[in-house]
């Protein structure tokens, strides 16, 4: 479970990242928070795996603090979360398999790291969260020969292999097509419903968060203005969120040509 307890993350212009958020989110929920760009959804979820320090009130995962938390006990505590960002943060000239085994690393004695001599049972691993995301036979390809939605699953396949409790997502589909943006939040969410992962996930277009979420946030001004589920979040509440009416630009672009039940994946 991942709680805030009346947080209050203040940058250093004394803007007010976070102002007095109070939230709870059980283990396993699929958690998808949204709002303007500086509404704080960033600033939520970097503050859970400390990467944002709170200026007050109390964090925890699993009953694990983590404002205040310092190194090993910081370093333990990022083992068990997984982050996925927008950039996809990978090694291009490396292989996918070796990207998804820096995963391990918290589980890996240094010279294990520096020499590449990964333990069998964390090869296994790598293999097993990149069957997971459907790009197995991508394992011995370097990174920078992939597609946008395709290093974006290998990103997902690094955080699997932490065997995390908490997968965080950070603006995932951001910089990807439609159809990709719709097979990622699928695997996310896939992921979720199979392992039990506790997933938040930042989003900007409106319709991916009420067909994936189990339950949405919404941000303003670093406060929590919407708590409820997909079905909650009718255009009333969005515009309580954004402050507007809806329109184009919060809504996914263009036609979705993709089947959301099937269990295939496309080598895009």
């Amino acid at each position: 479970m991942i709680e805030f307890k009346d947080v209050t993350v203040r940058y250093p212009t004394g803007t007010k990242g976070l102002d007095g958020v109070t939230l709870r989110i059980p283990r396993g929920q699929f958690v998808v928070v949204v709002g303007l760009s500086g509404a704080g959804k960033s600033t939520l979820i970097r503050a859970v795996n400390g990467i944002v320090r709170t200026a007050s009130g109390a964090l925890s995962v699993d009953g694990q603090r983590v404002d205040g938390a310092r190194g090993r006990a910081l370093r333990l505590l990022r083992a068990r979360i997984g982050m996925i960002f927008q950039s996809f943060n990978l090694v291009e000239r490396s292989t996918v398999l070796n990207n998804v085994l820096t995963g391990r690393l918290h589980a890996t004695s240094w010279w294990r790291a520096l020499l590449g001599a990964w333990r069998r049972e964390d090869v296994e691993l790598a293999f097993e969260a990149l069957e997971r995301v459907g790009i197995v036979d991508k394992a011995y390809n370097r990174a920078s020969t992939l597609s946008g939605g395709q290093q974006q699953r290998v990103a997902i396949a690094r955080a699997l292999a932490q065997q995390p409790a908490v997968i965080l997502a950070d603006e995932p589909v951001a910089s990807l097509d439609p159809p990709t943006a719709n097979m990622v939040m699928r695997d996310l969410q896939r992921i979720n419903r199979d392992l039990g992962i506790t997933t938040v996930v930042n989003l900007h277009f409106l319709d991916l968060a009420t067909r994936y979420a189990d339950r949405i946030i919404g941000m303003r001004a670093g406060r929590v203005v919407f708590d409820g589920t997909a079905e909650e979040a009718d255009e009333a509440a969005f515009e309580q969120i954004y402050g507007r009416a809806l329109n184009a630009e919060d809504l996914l672009p263009g036609p979705v040509q993709v089947d959301l039940d099937a269990d295939t994946t496309e080598p895009w």
